[in-house]
């Protein structure tokens, strides 16, 4: 630096006393050797040796336009400052009309001029006075998001047993407000082996401690979980914990569900179809949930058969898929070479244990309670110990030849309290006019129609977009006088042949 300060003073003193025609060479020859700009080589030159830069701040907008940045603001409804600079030219001269500006030219001059970023660092006090203080908070979510890769439903290829995705499915009724029990779901995407562990709230706690619940119940090790971006998951204590317990941590795309393909079919296969969509709160409900999916699990990982799909061909705008026989996650899961021996075999015996009668129907005793927890809010329900015997349970399953299966977690068929009174239709008041024109003129269009009802209702009663109403009564009507003219043909021909009819 300190052998640029002196070249700068050895040639600038030279540029200076050299004639204006030849500093031309002179500037050349510094351009090449500092690499400056040509004009901000000439600024160095030509300032004296010593002299200090001189930097006058330059204040163009003063306290008016500040002042009437505010008004503008407020009456704009605080719109943010690109659409307040578009509504100025709009919102100004009714601000000056009604006072609440002055009438200055070069008032109006710096408004029309301001550019959007100086509104910004003008009105950048009144906003904050305006939030009493508070600064908008950084978005801590959003750099744990940014750190956890995505992964699409292509990214899969064909993984090991042990990746699994991760959802909620919310038991929060019709109305997502207050606290309510939620379903977290995890589904391994190699075998289809799912877990549903009721979680109280939407909390990193809880969350933690259901990962840490499934990975007991899962037949084999986690080895990664696959999020969306709900903040219940994208935040620093799961994901934090996740990656300290050796777990590969990836999350779907924003707003694209199909990335997480083989969770969300759980969610309504297994989650809505055991427990529907009804609220439920509170540690009862939340005892019944664990209740109901300890049977689910077996029944629905070692018994229930599932398909998985084997090739995927688009043939032009048609998808071809096929599938692998169904067969049972259990059997899956006993089939992959990746599955230690002793897993297999804890399985084994587990499969073994598996009651298919038992399970049956200690899922509909876990299901009426849970019915009951939302017919009677508010009422404890009785739990029992031990599931009745199973014919019990299973003979109120079995539906009754053509009717289906009511269950209590099912929705409850909307009932209207107050019946709809009929509405009366635009033509009903004519109705009789139009009839006559029918009986006196069958042919008559509905065009032909609708021009008489204009000339005889007042105007903008009838317009030309009534043409379709009419058409449709029209239609009706006259299909109404053939029945009526043919029931009195027939019953004319039958008075003729009763007439004609030699006497017995």
């Amino acid at each position: 630096m300190t052998t640029r300060r002196e070249l700068i003073d050895a040639v600038g003193a030279r540029y200076r006393a050299t004639p204006a025609a030849e500093r031309g060479a002179i500037l050349d020859e510094f351009v090449a050797i500092t690499g400056y700009h040509r004009k901000h080589a000439i600024r160095r030159l030509t300032r004296p040796v010593g002299e200090p830069r001189k930097r006058t701040p330059s204040v163009r907008y003063g306290t008016e336009v500040r002042e009437a940045l505010r008004v503008l603001w407020e009456v704009s409804d605080r719109v943010c400052s690109k659409r307040l600079k578009a509504m100025i030219p709009a919102v100004l001269p009714a601000l000056v009309k009604h006072g609440r500006l002055s009438d200055c030219a070069e008032l109006r001059a710096q408004l029309l001029a301001i550019s959007p970023a100086t509104i910004d660092r003008l009105l950048a006090p009144v906003r904050l006075a305006a939030a009493k203080g508070r600064r908008r908070a950084a978005g801590h979510s959003s750099a744990i998001r940014r750190a956890v890769p995505v992964r699409t439903f292509g990214d899969w290829g064909d993984p090991v047993p042990g990746y699994v995705e991760v959802d909620f499915v919310a038991h929060s009724g019709p109305q997502l407000a207050g606290s309510f029990i939620q379903t977290l779901v995890l589904t391994d995407v190699a075998t289809g082996w799912t877990e549903c562990l009721p979680v109280l709230t939407r909390d990193g706690t809880w969350v933690i401690d259901a990962i840490e619940r499934a990975r007991e119940l899962f037949p084999f090790p986690l080895r990664g979980v696959d999020f969306d971006n709900d903040s219940a998951f994208m935040n620093e204590k799961v994901v934090n914990w996740c990656r300290g317990q050796g777990l590969e941590v990836t999350r779907a795309r924003a707003y694209r569900k199909n990335d997480q393909a083989w969770v969300e079919q759980k969610n309504g296969a297994i989650v809505r179809r055991l427990v529907g969509y009804g609220r439920f709160e509170g540690l009862e409900s939340l005892q019944l949930l664990s209740r109901l999916y300890a049977a689910a699990r077996l029944h629905t990982n070692v018994l229930q058969p599932s398909f998985k799909l084997r090739t995927k061909a688009r043939i032009g705008a048609k998808v071809v898929k096929q599938y692998h026989p169904p067969v049972p996650p259990a059997r899956r899961v006993l089939a992959h070479e990746a599955v230690t021996a002793d897993a297999k075999a804890v399985l084994r015996e587990l499969a073994a244990s598996a009651d298919p009668v038992m399970l049956f129907a200690e899922i509909r005793a876990a299901q009426d309670a849970l019915g009951s927890r939302v017919d009677r809010r508010g009422i404890e329900p009785e739990l029992s110990e031990a599931p009745p015997p199973w014919a019990e349970p299973l003979a109120p399953s079995v539906p009754a030849a053509g009717h289906g299966e009511q269950r209590e977690i099912h929705r409850r068929p909307y009932r209207r309290r107050k019946p709809l009174a009929p509405r009366p239709g635009m033509l009903g008041a004519h109705e009789a006019t139009i009839r006559s024109w029918l009986q006196a003129e069958p042919g008559i269009t509905a065009v032909e129609a609708l021009r008489r009802l204009q000339n005889m209702t007042p105007p903008g009663e009838f317009t030309d977009r009534h043409l379709r109403t009419v058409q449709r009564a029209l239609q009706a009507w006259r299909a109404d006088a053939i029945r009526q003219w043919i029931d009195r043909c027939r019953r004319e021909t039958e008075s003729q042949a009763l007439a004609c009819a030699p006497a017995a």
